[in-house]
């Protein structure tokens, strides 16, 4: 801290100091913070100083308090504040008397009912205003002296939050355009006003960002109003782009600064890409489906009509951004295109719309007579591979129905079903009913029960539709209405009946459907005189077991018989050999004794005629064999 010392000061009267202090304010700029002595400025203990005085800050309406610095001396008279014009002339304001302690307020316009003069001569000021901000000078007077301390005022007053205002309705690409203005108002001293794109500070750019500031000051209160307006030349990206601006000002403890709420513009730009996609609740599409093609520009905004180019079609349909196509069919497929209206922009797709056809043959319902072929086919034709499913009286079959001789056990319900697995929800099928008719065949068993006491009878019938069956005896024609039958099942049930009859009877079975009328007759002995029984009607299983069984047994027979040929065979060659030795031997020995005795000549015509007689038998016994 400097210190002017001016003890030639102190030795003048008080008249004379008055001038020597008046001309000695303008040094006070140049020594800081300084105390001159004999002039009432005391060392500043504030940390804001104004040209090197004690400095009060004030917050504008807020009351201002300005303590009187000076030691209070003895025999002080009254004391005074005043304060100075701009042109250094003196504006007394209020007084107060040490001995009388009254307090007077001069009347002054501008602190009329704002002024407060404490004991201490601390003097307030309520209501601060910007009008406020001067050269304040306490005075206390002795009989001897003039003591006098000032204190500069400063006001501040914080600005408003800042507002982006006539805001812009959008912002076109290539265009520079007023984007808004930035508003601060009421502050004191002036601010300084910042724009901001997503956090960074826009810097002027020549025909690209133009920012003009402009101040006012409200006459009355003295408070200014900073305006900041931006033209502004977006781009593509500055679609989604946040501005905000802000207001730095200074209050009494240092700068500060607001910024204002984020403002996001919509900025047009032209169309640089046509794309054309299909809107479908599923991935693939299908016969009957309803298929929307939406076509798209990626401008800002975006077109709202385009041209649609259809499969066949030459010439595009003018719709809006969807063209929608119902109950589409197979034909539909190929490539769709759209357009701008200018077709300047094309984009293209490919449909495809699948189908899936079955014919059955034959279909509905059939009815066939046991024993006939029915050939079966159930063609598929699709846009992809489909898989082919048959199914019978609701249970899976694991080949496709073929009939080469129909039986009762081939009637039922068909289906023949087909899937596309890609395609969601595209499945056919088709139905055969086959019924199989067939006249009544009957089979009559009988057999004697372990009981020895009874005979059970059984009519085995085959036949479709079921035949009605009925028991009479023969003869008497009486009806035997007791009966016992089986499950009908594939066209075969049984009908049974138990007896003890006490002498030889004839049972009648009769089946009769809507087809023909078949009657068998069976004859069954009294229970007291043995009979054979016949064994019930064999299953098909027990009948292919003993149809093996025959074969069997007669290949056995063919074997031996082939066997016993062909041993009689080498036998009858072994005895004509034999004889033919025989008849050689004998020849040899007449030429070798041709004078022998008559007697030896009779046994030997003989043995000759024996020999003619063997020869005959061996002819006999061969036309026999032949």
């Amino acid at each position: 801290m400097s210190v002017l010392e001016l003890p030639a000061l102190l030795r003048t009267s008080s008249t004379e100091k008055k001038g020597v202090c008046s001309s000695l304010w303008g040094l006070i700029a140049s020594c800081g913070r300084c105390v001159i002595r004999g002039c009432g400025v005391e060392p500043l203990l504030s940390s804001s100083c104004a040209l090197g005085l004690y400095t009060v800050n004030a917050i504008y309406g807020d009351t201002i308090t300005m303590p009187c610095r000076l030691e209070v001396p003895d025999g002080l008279m009254f004391g005074k504040w005043k304060y100075e014009m701009p042109n250094g002339s003196p504006v007394f304001i209020a007084f107060r008397s040490s001995t009388k302690k009254n307090v007077q307020y001069d009347d002054v316009p501008d602190y009329k009912n704002r002024l407060s003069l404490s004991e201490n001569y601390t003097l307030s000021i309520r209501n601060a205003r910007i009008s406020d901000e001067k050269r304040f000078v306490c005075m206390l007077v002795t009989e001897d002296d003039v003591s006098e301390e000032p204190t500069i005022v400063k006001v501040f007053k914080q600005p408003s939050q800042p507002e982006i205002l006539h805001q812009a309705d959008f912002l076109e690409t290539e265009k520079l355009k007023m984007l808004g203005e930035c508003i601060a108002r009421d502050s004191y001293p002036e601010g300084n006003i910042t724009w901001y794109k997503n956090g960074r500070v826009l810097q002027p750019v020549e025909e690209v960002v133009v920012i003009n500031l402009q101040k006012t000051v409200d006459k009355s209160t003295g408070l200014f109003t900073m305006t900041s307006s931006l033209q502004y030349m977006p781009t593509k990206e500055d679609a989604n782009a946040k501005f905000t601006c802000s207001v730095t000002y200074l209050g009494p403890s240092g700068q500060k600064t607001i910024q204002s709420d984020p403002v996001v513009f919509d900025v047009h730009y032209p169309t640089e890409k046509v794309t054309i996609r299909v809107l479908s609740q599923s991935s693939t599409i299908k016969e009957g489906d309803n298929v929307t093609l939406e076509c798209s520009g990626n401008g800002n905004p975006p077109p709202q009509e385009f041209l649609f180019y259809i499969p066949g079609e030459t010439e595009g349909i003018r719709s809006s951004d969807t063209y929608v196509m119902a109950d589409v069919r197979r034909n539909a497929t190929g490539e769709y295109k759209c357009s701008l209206i200018d077709k300047s922009m094309m984009d293209a797709t490919t449909i495809t719309v699948h189908y899936l056809d079955l014919q059955l043959t034959p279909s509905g319902e059939v009815t066939k007579q046991i024993g006939e072929a029915l050939p079966v086919s159930c063609t598929i034709s699709s846009s992809r591979n489909a898989t082919v499913l048959w199914i019978k009286d609701n249970t899976r079959m694991q080949t496709s129905p073929s009939f080469s001789s129909l039986q009762y056990q081939d009637a039922g319900n068909y289906i023949c079903e087909t899937t596309l697995q890609e395609v969601e929800g595209l499945k056919k099928r088709k139905t055969l009913k086959l019924i199989v008719e067939g006249k009544p065949q009957i089979k009559m068993t009988k057999k004697t029960n372990t009981n020895k006491m009874s005979k059970t009878i059984v009519c085995h019938v085959e036949g479709f539709p079921k035949p009605a069956v009925q028991w009479t005896v023969t003869g008497s024609g009486s009806i035997i209405n007791k009966t016992e039958e089986t499950k009908y099942v594939n066209g075969k049930f049984s009908s049974k009946i138990v007896i003890a009859p006490e002498e030889n009877v004839t049972l009648t079975c009769t089946a009769e459907n809507q087809l023909e009328r078949t009657v068998t007759s069976l004859n069954v002995s009294a229970i007291s005189i043995p009979e054979y029984d016949e064994p019930e009607d064999r299953t098909d299983d027990n009948s292919e077991k003993v149809n093996d069984q025959a074969k069997l047994i007669v290949g056995i027979v063919v074997g031996l018989l082939l066997v016993a040929l062909v041993a009689g065979v080498v036998y009858w060659l072994y005895v004509k050999k034999s004889n033919d030795a025989k008849g050689k031997s004998e020849k040899a020995a007449a030429q070798n004794f041709p004078s022998l005795p008559r007697t030896a000549s009779k046994h030997v015509d003989k043995d000759l005629g024996n020999i003619e007689e063997n020869k005959k038998l061996e002819e006999n016994n061969h036309k026999s064999e032949t």
